[in-house]
């Protein structure tokens, strides 16, 4: 859902942007514009002295303006940040016991999970994505299965297996799957 609106939002800001640097080229290159357009000339203003002055007496004017110029900067840097934040997650705290936490690699738990439902009957291959936060930490698994595979039996000797193995292993107390499968297509069979 997130990453819905995210192209969403991406979407509108980059179409109003675009709209309005193309009148704005339109009108500095001299071309003919629409008359709601406020700019129309290449030696226009986008605020005019008497546009400047009308709401100086309001001593609230400016300073409202300049707040909601710098929420619109710390929200488009918040979003810019959030599109930098890695979905992969680079490490797992390990409960080691002794009050103390272990980190554990992200991908090092992900090459076991993969590994190991490689490993079971009836799947070809295997992809783990871990995403979330280190401490509590869930799995994004693709799996390949072969062609005459049972996806209900795959799924459970995953979840029971390869995932239960590896809740166990880090001690979590639970580890939450994303499964998606996909079957392999067979070749053609001779027919003699």
């Amino acid at each position: 859902m997130l990453g819905v609106v995210n192209r969403v939002l991406l979407a509108l800001a980059g179409l109003v942007l675009l709209c309005v640097g193309g009148g704005v080229l339109a009108a500095g290159a001299g071309w003919a514009v629409p008359s709601w357009w406020p700019w129309d000339g290449s030696n226009d203003v986008l605020l005019s002295e008497a546009d400047r002055y009308r709401w100086r007496d309001e001593g609230w004017w400016w300073p409202v303006v300049i707040a909601a110029l710098a929420v619109i900067v710390l929200l488009a840097l918040w979003w810019l940040i959030a599109q930098l934040r890695r979905a992969r997650l680079a490490e797992v705290l390990v409960d080691s016991g002794d009050g103390e936490g272990a980190l554990l690699r992200g991908r090092a738990l992900e090459g076991v999970l993969e590994s190991e439902a490689e490993s079971l009957e009836g799947v070809s291959r295997a992809h783990v994505t871990l995403t979330g936060r280190r401490s509590t930490p869930s799995a994004r698994v693709a799996l390949l299965l072969e062609p005459h595979a049972s996806p209900e039996e795959s799924l459970q000797r995953l979840t029971e297996e390869a995932v239960g193995h590896a809740r166990d292993s880090a001690g979590l107390e639970v580890l939450p799957a994303e499964v998606r499968l996909r079957a392999a297509k067979h070749g053609a069979e001779r027919v003699s």
